[in-house]
């Protein structure tokens, strides 16, 4: 509670965190009733100041604002209340401009100074976001209480403005105000590390913040600490994330929910689902919510894990969370992304009701698996159906399109996006028209595009041509891409190994020899393969060549044998995948150590009769990979569901889904 009042009102201020929402004010009604009523010979003129504002703010409660916009007129002394409700119903009725006059109002009457009223303005602007005009309200304001530094920081960092946040927080610390900061303080300000386009750069800031916490006492607040998770897993800080949730002595389901997402979100899946187990069974009076669950489904889908995601599911039917539409478009993703997509679709068919995300997530789901006709098929129904596409809708459909070949719906579909659904084209939707051009072998209109675009390209354009000229072998324009990926992102060690493959397949080997020198002296390493494969509710993991896998020996002894008998039916091993100029044996022998070829041979030993096998990758399916397991699926006889980075390869009797086109 404040201790202090305004000199025009003799009210007690209240703190402005008991009356934020906007939506407690009731819905407009069909007719005005007032505890102060109004006869024929009753004018506003003639009512007592008290009346006033007795009627003002009764019309406000009852949602009639323009009304109470008309008694205001002629009332010289309205109260501190009288303008919080105003300025509430301003918000409520979404009226800017009656909100801007019943700032000057207030203004010219003295109340600009009043902290209070201050601390609604901004929020109310930040409703509007009119963040300049909160902006603009505080720099004006001489009386700022730590409520005032918060309203702004609030509706600072939901703009995205986290760069002034963090400046005005310095302010407030370092020069003498007296004012300390408070637990949404350090809420706002740690959102505020991440609500940024600098990026990494804002982490030392969340650093030194979470050390002003510790300092300050504030480490047993739980929503500050579940902050402190949340902003450590937006920069990928796994380990202080988890440091942070384990020092913890209160956890509630925010907190476990935003370190099962810290994990799903860093590429740690299976550390994901064992907090998750952890929660279940230490936690017996926390219920995980929606947000808990599509974490969990998203670490399912990440890991392949089908049988796990069916029994999530089993989960989310028993605790009724089957309505919620995060969850159940999370469903949907899960399962396209376990190679079940027709089970993705009868979750889709099934739901009540369906908004853009849901509709996103299966043309995605229909992308991976190749099925680009029906992905946009799907794109057109849910424009059919009245739901407007989003950015994400056409990263969707022309990814769809890209891994189907479809070059000309691509091309329309993009040119419909600004003339049709006025969405203007991202950085991340010209990469999906260079990947799109590129993958179907029009490389030079591929860096058309990037010559003639208006903003610059990011590393997924650049990158998006460099994979293209991998797969056409084009050596020149790999050269040019890549140097400005070595500028944009000199640390990712995958754009130097996909120079080095274009420069292997074209026999090139002193500039593979090159290539690996660059890697060397600037202490970076290839990303080693790693494929997963899930059996009997167990997840198994392969890395290439992986002689201290304590199953290696038998599984390499299984593959040798196939590879011979394989041979005599047609298998030629593509060594050209190894990069290093080495004999065809010694080639063999790498590309045969391979950690998809290893998943395949321990699926063929661990799985029964009919049963398909499923393996996750996480890089690019190589070639001999690719025809390897073509000859498997005959061979064997077994069904083979494989997800590379890129997409979904279904090999089924000696044929892969993707026609050889990935």
């Amino acid at each position: 509670m404040w201790a202090l009042q305004s000199p025009q009102t003799p009210q007690l201020l209240r703190s402005p965190y008991h009356t934020n929402s906007i939506a407690h004010l009731p819905p407009k009604p069909s007719s005005v009733c007032c505890c102060v009523s109004l006869n024929s010979s009753t004018t506003p003129t003639s009512l007592s100041s008290r009346n006033k504002n007795e009627l003002i703010q009764s019309l406000c409660k009852q949602g009639n604002l323009k009304q109470a916009l008309d008694v205001l007129s002629s009332e010289p002394n309205p109260t501190q209340h009288t303008y919080e409700l105003l300025l509430l119903s301003c918000a409520h009725h979404n009226s800017l401009s009656d909100a801007l006059n019943v700032h000057c109002h207030l203004t010219d009457n003295g109340f600009d100074q009043d902290p209070f009223l201050v601390t609604k303005l901004i929020n109310v602007y930040s409703h509007f976001d009119s963040v300049d005009d909160a902006r603009h309200v505080f720099d004006k304001t001489r009386r700022r209480t730590i409520y005032v530094w918060n309203a702004l920081f609030r509706a600072l960092t939901l703009a995205g403005r986290g760069e002034e946040v963090l400046e005005l927080y310095r302010r407030m610390n370092g020069t003498g105000t007296g004012i300390r900061s408070d637990r949404f303080t350090y809420t706002y300000v740690l959102k505020a590390c991440v609500a940024s386009s600098c990026g990494f750069s804002l982490l030392k800031h969340g650093k030194e913040i979470h050390a002003s916490v510790l300092r300050h006492g504030y480490n047993g607040i739980v929503h500050i600490m579940t902050t402190l998770i949340d902003m450590y897993a937006r920069f990928g800080c796994v380990m202080y994330a988890g440091f942070v949730f384990s020092q913890m002595a209160v956890k509630n389901v925010v907190s476990w929910s935003a370190m099962i997402a810290c994990y799903a979100r860093n590429g740690m899946a299976f550390e994901a689902l064992e907090l998750f187990r952890e929660m279940i069974m230490e936690s017996h009076d926390l219920c995980p919510n929606s947000v808990t669950m599509v974490s969990v489904l998203q670490a399912c889908a990440a890991l392949a894990a089908l049988e796990q995601g069916k029994m999530i599911h089993g989960y989310i039917l028993r605790r009724g969370l089957d309505s919620i539409l995060p969850v159940v478009s999370a469903l949907v993703t899960m399962y396209a992304r376990c190679g079940k997509l027709e089970l993705g679709q009868c979750v889709f068919d099934h739901m009540d009701k369906r908004d853009v995300v849901s509709w996103n997530s299966l043309i995605s789901s229909y992308g991976v698996h190749g099925y680009g006709g029906k992905a946009i098929q799907i794109f057109k129904e849910m424009i059919y159906h009245g739901v407007s596409p989003s950015p994400i809708s056409f990263v969707s459909v022309l990814g769809a399109c890209s891994h189907a070949g479809l070059v000309e719906e691509g091309k329309m579909l993009f040119e419909s996006m600004r003339k049709e659904h006025m969405v203007r084209p991202s950085v991340e939707h010209y990469a999906c028209m260079v990947d799109l051009l590129g993958r179907a072998n029009k490389l030079e209109e591929a860096a058309k595009i990037i010559e003639d675009l208006r903003i610059e390209p990011g590393p997924k354009v650049w990158g998006s041509l460099l994979g293209s000229c991998r797969i056409h072998c084009n050596v020149e324009l790999a050269e040019r891409a890549s140097k400005r990926l070595f500028e944009l992102e000199p640390t990712n060690a995958g754009n130097y190994v996909l120079l080095a493959d274009v420069y292997a397949a074209a026999d090139m080997w002193d500039e593979v020899k090159r290539v690996k020198r660059l890697l060397e002296a600037r202490g970076l390493q290839k990303v080693p393969g790693r494929s997963r494969i899930e059996v009997k509710r167990k997840m198994y993991s392969f890395v290439s060549v992986d002689e201290f896998n304590p199953q290696f020996e038998q599984l390499h002894a299984l593959l040798i044998n196939l590879s011979a008998e394989m041979k005599e039916k047609g298998y030629v091993p593509q060594t050209k995948v190894v990069l290093y100029d080495l004999d065809a044996e010694e080639k063999e022998r790498i590309v045969l150590g391979h950690s998809e070829k290893l998943a395949v041979a321990f699926g063929l030993i661990n799985t029964s009769k009919g049963e398909t096998i499923r393996i996750t990758k996480n890089l690019r399916l190589c070639e001999d990979c690719h025809s390897f397991t073509k000859f498997i699926s005959k061979f064997a006889n077994k069904e083979i569901l494989v997800r590379d980075v890129n997409r979904f390869h279904h090999f089924h009797n000696g044929v892969c889904s993707c026609g050889d086109y990935w």
